[in-house]
């Protein structure tokens, strides 16, 4: 699963710790914290290569309704980023509204016209990794709503997205 924002907020915060007090790494049980020189951290990093084999979109499940409330992760972002909010109809169908894309400095008003950007796209999270989650761990990736920076609402034609092809609503 992903981690929480504690979570990121706490490992940034050990990570600024090892810059400021540097200090020697030791023998460490799991959940142990340990402050080094950010190169030794660097340096002990896994290093490997990235694969796409096997790599398929189809593989991360999209736009589910994890909270059960009527709207897809899809139209969750497109209400949290809306510049005026669209109406909400009968399956959370949005109608009206307006977007702002920032990959290409655009205003839209048609979610249509909008596709959901992941900050790190599915196939990078694939070579690095992803290949070995498990389905359950993909979907939660792909529809991630616990960092306001993981998803981003764009025009389609910026994030080389065919309109209609993963936008609807």
């Amino acid at each position: 699963m992903r981690p929480t924002r504690a979570a990121t907020a706490a490992a940034v915060l050990c990570a600024l710790a090892a810059l400021f007090n540097p200090t020697t790494a030791h023998a460490a049980d799991p959940g142990d914290t340990i402050a080094l020189p950010v190169r030794d951290a660097l340096a002990a990093l896994p290093i490997q290569e990235e694969s796409r084999a096997g790599y398929s979109r189809d593989k991360y499940r999209h736009w589910i309704d994890a909270d059960r409330d009527g709207c897809s992760t899809r139209n969750e972002v497109l209400l949290e980023e809306a510049v005026t909010a669209p109406e909400q109809g009968a399956n959370c169908t949005l109608r009206g509204g307006s977007w702002y894309s920032p990959y290409d400095d655009a205003t839209f008003t048609q979610a249509r016209a909008l596709a959901i950007d992941h900050l790190v796209p599915l196939a990078e999270s694939w070579d690095s990794g992803a290949s070995a989650w498990t389905t359950q761990e993909r979907t939660a990736y792909a529809n991630d709503l616990d960092d306001a920076r993981a998803l981003i609402a764009v025009s389609a034609t910026s994030s080389g997205v065919r309109v209609g092809s993963h936008s609807s609503s």
